[in-house]
């Protein structure tokens, strides 16, 4: 039986099974750009741990992290303790995060006891997502899941057939498109100006994993690894909103050859030392304005196809 819900109301999570819960907690994550994931909670024995991944980081590296589903009507401390040291447990006494997704509210007095339960477990971080929370990220990057979600659309049961679902952008609207694009802009290489210390290999790379990105669907790593995949700009329909995209794409290649030349003529110089990953160089102040200009120019662009875009150079 199909269930139905309007998306301007809240989801009430409690009418759907747990099964298709957890089915929409992988997709979601999936859609998140959570790397290595696999769905215990398929098999009937999941020990603490329906699903397990890589969390991204931004400027870290990825973290292990076990997320349970808790799709019951309260989440009493004996049922999240047990979760959280059975999981430990299956991933061999450490673990260093784990992360609750709940159908219901959660409270304050909640959330602190079970941080501390984790802490004395040996559990180095842990998240906690009520049903409100949950519903809120899946608008922010996967509300094209949830309409499909509560239109009643079969979620696959197969974990490989539900990641190929969720990376399915077919009927994604213009907005849910750019909502999930704006994440190659939320980093540093275009947030933070230039001073006397960086990563210029860093930055180099994130400048050619976003051409790449917003040109193929396929975000990457600066090791080459693949984040999560997105929509590219041959998904948009609307003409003036790919046109602003494809403005805010040709920006980001003339940022890419200033800075190739401000290597080439010395504007911009790497301390010397050889060291690969090197944080020390210097750059002329003009250079500094210059590329500053651009990359203003760059996310003024994309705010131009997707006003709620609030990402700015710091």
């Amino acid at each position: 039986m199909a269930h139905t819900a309007r998306l301007v109301q809240r989801i009430h999570f409690e009418d759907f099974g747990g099964a298709e819960f957890e089915r929409l907690v992988f997709a979601y994550h999936v859609r998140a750009g959570w790397t290595d994931l696999a769905w215990y909670g398929q098999t009937g024995s999941d020990g603490g741990r329906d699903i397990i991944g890589n969390e991204p980081i931004d400027g870290q590296p990825a973290r292990k992290t076990v997320i349970q589903c808790v799709n019951r009507s309260t989440l009493t401390q004996a049922k999240a303790e047990q979760d959280m040291k059975a999981a430990t447990a299956a991933c061999g006494g450490s673990l260093p995060a784990f992360k609750l997704v709940t159908r219901e509210k959660v409270s304050a007095e909640r959330r602190d006891a079970i941080v501390l339960a984790a802490a004395s477990i040996g559990i180095g971080s842990v998240t906690i997502w009520s049903g409100v929370d949950f519903e809120e990220h899946l608008r922010l990057y996967g509300e094209d899941l949830l309409r499909r979600f509560c239109a009643g659309e079969p979620f696959p049961d197969n974990r490989e057939d539900l990641r190929r679902f969720a990376d399915d952008f077919v009927g994604l609207s213009d907005r849910d498109a750019l909502n999930i694009m704006a994440a190659v802009f939320d980093r540093p290489a275009f947030r933070t100006p230039f001073r006397e210390e960086s990563s210029l290999p860093a930055f180099q790379q994130a400048i050619e994993d976003t051409i790449a990105a917003l040109n193929t669907g396929v975000w990457r790593t600066r090791e080459g690894d693949e984040i999560r995949r997105i929509p590219t700009i041959h998904h948009l329909r609307d003409a003036n909103t790919k046109s602003q995209v494809s403005r805010a794409v040709g920006l980001v290649d003339k940022l890419r050859r200033t800075f190739s030349t401000g290597l080439r003529d010395g504007r911009v110089k790497a301390c010397g030392c050889d060291q690969p990953d090197c944080p020390v160089f210097t750059i002329d102040s003009s250079m500094a304005d210059e590329l500053d200009k651009i990359r203003h120019e760059i996310l003024k662009a994309f705010r131009g196809a997707h006003p709620n875009f609030d990402v700015s150079l710091s």
